[in-house]
């Protein structure tokens, strides 16, 4: 079957993190919080608000303001210094906690983090969760070692019965399964 069980990663070891927990007898997601203090810059302090004046203005883009406005507008990774196994049937998404939109203006881009049993302990970042986070709002926001930045749910998942997945090992996370 296999063993489900957070651990702390090598680089943090002793750094006094603790291990995401839920909070309440019926909750369903583990709140992960932040392994150190992390500056989430403003959307709105970043090149791309200089390219929407650009297109305003009727300003020819070039290619330079396209990549200074997609850099600027892509979202950070948030340490957690956590690692997860888990049974090689089961997933932990990472999704948001419901207070992070509405009072700190964070919010995951992606809608909702995949972590797949065989990104434990894998080559790149021994297997290190990181929240993918956007600040939409105002201002900078200052995460502090500590605060909650979301919470993981395991899930099964099923497979076709005539499923074949590609002999690959993983290299890494983040889109390291290819295009």
């Amino acid at each position: 079957m296999g063993e489900r069980r957070f651990e702390v990663v090598s680089r943090f070891k002793g750094a006094g993190l603790t291990l995401p927990q839920r909070q309440t007898t019926h909750a369903a997601g583990y709140d992960f919080a932040a392994a150190e203090d992390f500056l989430l810059p403003s959307i709105w302090k970043m090149n791309f608000v200089k390219m929407f004046r650009k297109i305003n203005n009727e300003h020819e883009l070039m290619t330079k303001d396209f990549q200074r406005a997609e850099q600027s507008l892509r979202p950070l990774l948030v340490p957690t210094g956590i690692k997860v196994t888990m049974p090689t049937d089961e997933v932990l998404l990472l999704v948001n906690r419901s207070s992070s939109p509405l009072k700190r203006f964070l919010s995951l881009p992606n809608g909702v983090g995949v972590i797949d049993a065989d990104y434990y302990n894998n080559e790149a970042n021994e297997g290190e969760i990181f929240f993918q986070l956007i600040n939409f709002g105002i201002r900078d926001q200052l995460i502090k070692k500590g605060d909650r930045l979301g919470q993981g749910i395991f899930v099964k998942y099923l497979t076709t019965d005539d499923d074949q997945p590609a002999d690959q090992k993983r290299q890494g996370g983040f889109g390291s399964s290819g295009r």
